[in-house]
């Protein structure tokens, strides 16, 4: 006995403007959500901490190495030619923040000696800089 068919096969569509949409906020989303910090020059290890806060002024970046190996601007200088920059920056413009990158693994005493320098040279807002904790 045979019986009657009673449904017939189609070919479907895939329709794509959904799944376009789909990929296109998909992609917004991460871009906004994700944050790019690059930070060029010497590979310097920061301490992490949970209050972290953003500088928005004049910024000078000085760096100390593991070594203690004082970097200002991605150079090598001494402690005579640090003086000599900041002070050279502390008269150009007023509201110049420090921002000090010191290697989790150096000296207390090398980060103090450059903070030392930089108020003997006229700028008095230092910042640490730290990573934030995650």
């Amino acid at each position: 006995m045979k019986f009657a068919k009673h449904y017939s096969i189609t070919k479907g569509e895939l329709n794509m403007a959904p799944l376009i949409d789909v990929i296109f906020q998909q992609l917004i989303f991460f871009m906004l959500t994700s944050s790019f910090i690059m930070q060029p020059g010497i590979r310097i290890n920061l301490p992490r901490a949970e209050t972290t806060e953003s500088v928005r002024e004049q910024e000078v970046f000085v760096s100390v190495s593991e070594k203690g190996v004082i970097f200002f601007r991605d150079n090598p200088v001494t402690p005579e030619q640090l003086a000599s920059l900041l002070s050279r920056e502390s008269s150009r413009s007023v509201g110049v923040v420090l921002i000090l990158k010191g290697d989790r693994m150096s000296q207390h005493g090398d980060v103090v000696k450059v903070m030392d320098i930089a108020r003997r040279s006229g700028i008095n807002r230092i910042a640490i800089a730290t990573m934030p904790e995650f």
